[in-house]
């Protein structure tokens, strides 16, 4: 669901908490090494035994926490911090943020989908056969009330009345669209 680039913020942004400058360029050179041997290895089509993860994945995923890791050093620089505060990076926040709010509505996307499969489990899709008297009755009402004979049929499932004794009966009604 995340991109390399919202990975390597996330994890960025989690690791570098508290760190000061000193520290926080030491990521960066470790980053730099780790960019560096992903891509050769990638470059040489070998796997990466150790994390059994995707090549290429992977190695976007280490460029992007190098670049990451160099913004997050530029940005204490710049500002003077002695450590690095995740709530006082304005850019860094606004990414958690966006991050935050696509993996909610993923969520609720998700949550309305298995909602609709649990509702499609109670539903009921048949193939009926008729004979010709019959069908030409159904199709003749579609064709009057301009409606194909599954919505005709469908309206007439829909008034199904079963009485106490068991005995089906629809009460009289006028097919609408």
């Amino acid at each position: 669901m995340w991109s390399a680039q919202d990975v390597a913020r996330d994890q960025v942004r989690r690791q570098a908490s508290g760190l000061d400058v000193a520290a926080v360029a030491e990521k960066v050179s470790e980053a730099t090494a780790r960019e560096r041997e992903t891509a050769e290895q990638l470059r040489r089509g070998g796997s990466f035994s150790e994390f059994q993860a995707d090549p290429e994945r992977l190695a976007a995923i280490w460029a992007a926490k190098h670049m990451e890791w160099r913004r997050v050093r530029d940005l204490m620089t710049q500002s003077g911090w002695g450590a690095y505060e995740p709530e006082r990076d304005t850019e860094g926040s606004t990414w958690a943020q966006d991050r935050e709010d696509r993996r909610g509505g993923a969520l609720a996307a998700r949550a309305a989908f298995e909602a609709r499969r649990r509702e499609e489990a109670h539903e009921l899709q048949a193939e009926l056969w008729l004979s010709a008297s019959p069908g030409r009755l159904i199709r003749a009402v579609a064709d009057r009330a301009g409606l194909v004979p599954a919505q005709v049929l469908t309206q007439l499932a829909e008034r199904v009345v079963v009485s106490e004794d068991g005995t089906v009966s629809v009460p009289p009604f006028t097919p609408s669209r």
